[in-house]
């Protein structure tokens, strides 16, 4: 819903800034989703009068004009729209305007013929989201005056109005609402009511879905453009402009939220009788669409023929025109679930049947009919019957609540007096008679005590309700810890350069042999959903290999991949939780893989294992890292071989882990010297590292394994040695090293080495 506050200051006193009234809007629960300003026109537009048109000399579609712009000398203007006729005024923009970025007027040619301005749309002057032709303006435009006066600068809301509240859905229940909020009085003085009449055989009823039906009369309408005022008015909240009688229409529609609906009189035969469609019965819309009605669809119809779908769109052969000289003014109450059906299977929504599906107020109807006679005989001529037809009775829909205060006020928690909770409910429009309460027809929404007391909180603000503690924080449990735990290891993970795969549960036994598994040891599903979800998973090494395989076929060269997920298995514990790592391309190898979960999984230990593989225990893991065949490697596509672990991890995710230490980041550079030592395969690199960390070198920060070397041939190192190359680490927390220092202390690491190890270097 599009609200203009210019137009709803007519109805309202508002706050001093849209941004208060959008705050206080919201704050009572109507979110204001939009905002957009409107008619900032520039200087140098003003009003002009077409004093002749003609054909371009070089252009077919273009017109050449002269117009009076108040200065007392004609002006020509070249304009390529075709909506205008002798004698209109139009706002013309004059050499010097500024109508946008990059936009501003000059006096040129167009096609060999001189155009000294522009003659403007309400597009071009932000008066319109779009718009066809020049604006045409009010025949008592004066000429030469600015049309920033004739146009007041607006803003225009968006409202999202919630399917509860159909009475913000017209600017009186908008400012109503406004009123409650901001404590002002609202001027909603209703239209004079007109007498009414039995419709008698001029309107019958012949289906419940419309208990509620009125006529009025109008005749020697002169249909035609509408005033400036109006115009504009439907202009800026998004709606085009048509004519005089359907426009008003339009207006009542959205000052009061209630549809209406203009007949040419003359097109009807013999009245109207609003019934059940006819098999195979046809409607042309307003739009030019054909409509297939059902039998089940409403339709106002006359003698012969349906002539609108009730609440939702009237039909073309009985709208109104230019030639129309006499209307019947419909103003009706439909079965919201009626419209809503309607509307909904033949997919089209309108205005109207978007306001009858949420419940108009029926009291609305006469009202509605009136201020909508009232308005053309202002824009259009006429004379009106003086008597409103009417059929049927108002559907209302009223409700009479008890209410406590003191209920309220225990419900609330909120210490409010009963004079303030009355003036909250007499600002809403109810009325009271004892500890009752009487619901307007406009308000459906409220039918029992506890949305009354949703209204006192709504408008009192919620921010008066007092804190206070109403329970305490459960005691942390191990599913927390897991939990927790799991989270810190898959942020660990991703840091490390790993993505995380989340595979199905469920496996095929094809799948299982594929990656090189045993079906036999995998459970069954009982009753499965298909071949492919036959099995539990034993482990998570068939998912992550198919996701590799889906990655290299995407083109990658270098995959890392892990999954945290549970495994169920036949023997041991049923169900476990497993980390699985897998890895391929540049880099990759079984030292990466112990890296990566030594630095997210703290103090484990690794043990060698025959076939190019480690075995992970402690911190309650127990896992092994290992190179895929290569002959498994080749069904999934992989050039470079496969390295994989998978470990249980119950144990480490319930364990609680150590606080986190942090130390400040160093502000002098390390510097890194790399050493190779030839030494006996039984010699294991835990030796290695303390024996370099034992040798109390100078400035030695840490040792890192880069790189291990053995040759089987023979032919460059003995069979029964191989090489370690360790990255040795010097910092100083105070200065930085120099070449030499660090020299000396790598003599002293060879010494020690050498001495304690027997290691020999490689050069």
């Amino acid at each position: 819903m599009k609200i203009s506050l210019e137009w709803l200051k007519d109805y309202v006193a508002l706050p001093q800034s849209a941004d208060a009234l959008a705050e206080a809007l919201t704050k009572g629960g109507t979110e204001v989703v939009g905002r957009e300003g409107r008619g900032e026109i520039p200087d140098k537009v003003v009003v002009a009068q077409i004093l002749s048109s003609g054909q371009h000399p070089n252009a077919d579609r273009l017109s050449v004009c002269q117009v009076d712009d108040g200065s007392g000398q004609p002006r020509q203007i070249v304009c390529g729209a075709k909506n205008y006729q002798v004698g209109d005024k139009v706002p013309l923009a004059l050499p010097g305007a500024v109508l946008g970025p990059d936009f501003k007027i000059k006096s040129g040619k167009l096609r060999g013929v001189v155009s000294d301005g522009m003659m403007c749309s309400a597009k071009e002057l932000t008066l319109a989201e779009d718009a066809e032709g020049l604006l045409i303006l009010s025949a008592d435009a004066p000429v030469g005056k600015l049309v920033k006066e004739l146009f007041p600068p607006d803003t225009v809301l968006e409202l999202e109005v919630t399917p509860n509240r159909p009475d913000l859905l017209g600017y009186r229940g908008v400012a109503r609402e406004v009123a409650a909020l901001t404590e002002v009085e609202a001027n909603l003085s209703p239209p004079p009511m007109v007498a009414e009449k039995a419709a008698g055989e001029v309107v019958k009823l012949e289906d419940a879905g419309c208990p509620f039906y009125t006529a009025r009369i109008i005749r020697g309408v002169k249909v035609g453009a509408s005033p400036s005022w109006l115009a504009d008015r439907l202009t800026a909240v998004g709606l085009r402009p048509i004519n005089n009688v359907v426009d008003v229409t339009n207006y009542v529609l959205l000052e009061t939220g209630q549809p209406l609906h203009a007949f040419d009189l003359a097109k009807l035969e013999q009245g109207i009788v609003v019934r059940r469609a006819r098999e195979g019965e046809m409607l042309r819309a307003l739009d030019g669409s054909e409509i297939k009605l059902r039998v089940h669809d409403l339709v106002i119809a006359d003698a012969g023929k349906a002539v609108a779908l009730a609440g939702v769109t009237g039909g073309a052969e009985t709208g109104v025109t230019t030639g129309t000289s006499d209307i019947l003014l419909e103003s009706a109450w439909f079965e919201p679930s009626r419209v809503r059906k309607s509307s909904r299977e033949l997919g089209l929504s309108t205005d109207s049947s978007y306001r009858f599906e949420r419940r108009v107020d029926p009291s609305g109807v006469l009202p509605a009919s009136a201020r909508a006679a009232e308005l053309i005989l202002q824009t259009a001529g006429g004379v009106a019957d003086t008597e409103v037809l009417v059929v049927g009775r108002e559907a209302r829909n009223l409700a009479t609540i008890n209410f406590s205060h003191d209920r309220c006020r225990a419900l609330l928690g909120l210490e409010i007096g009963n004079a303030e909770i009355d003036a909250i409910f007499s600002r809403l429009g109810l009325t009271k008679t004892g500890d009752q309460w009487s619901v307007p027809g406009f308000r459906p929404d409220l039918t029992r005590e506890v949305d009354l007391i949703e209204e006192v909180i709504r408008l009192a603000g919620i921010e008066r309700v007092p804190s206070r503690l109403r329970g305490f924080p459960a005691a942390a449990s191990v599913a927390d810890l897991r939990h927790d735990n799991a989270e810190k290891l898959r942020e660990r993970l991703r840091a490390q350069g790993f993505s995380e795969a989340r595979t199905s549960h469920f496996v095929s036994p094809d799948a299982l042999r594929r990656a090189g598994e045993t079906p036999d040891d995998a459970l069954a599903v009982r009753n499965p959903l298909g071949a492919d979800q036959a099995l539990l998973r034993p482990a998570l090494l068939a998912g992550l290999l198919e996701a590799l395989a889906r990655n290299l076929r995407h083109g990658a060269e270098r995959v890392r991949l892990f999954e945290v997920g549970p495994v169920f298995r036949t023997a041991g514990k049923e169900e476990a939780t497993a980390l699985a790592l897998l890895c391929t391309g540049a880099e990759a190898g079984l030292f990466e893989l112990k890296g990566g979960l030594q630095a997210v999984l703290g103090t484990v230990k690794f043990r060698p294992e025959a076939g190019l593989a480690l075995r992970v225990t402690g911190m309650g893991i127990e896992g092994l890292l290992r190179r895929l065949p290569r002959a498994l490697g080749e069904k999934f596509a992989a050039k470079s071989p496969i390295y994989y672990a998978e470990m249980d991890i119950d144990g480490w995710l319930e364990a609680v882990s150590a606080p986190v230490r942090v130390r400040a980041l160093p502000k002098f550079p390390a510097v890194t010297r790399d050493l190779s030592l030839i030494l006996p395969k039984a010699t294991r690199y835990a030796a290695v590292e303390k024996a370099l960390s034992g040798a109390q070198a100078p400035h030695l920060f840490s040792v890192g394994l880069k790189d291990v070397f053995a040759d089987p041939s023979g032919l460059t190192l003995p069979v029964e040695q191989r090489s370690l190359t360790v990255t040795l680490t010097f910092r100083d927390e105070a200065r930085t090293l120099t070449s030499e220092e660090v020299d000396r202390a790598v003599e002293t690491l060879r010494d020690h080495a050498k001495a304690v190890l027997g290691a020999v270097f490689r050069a």
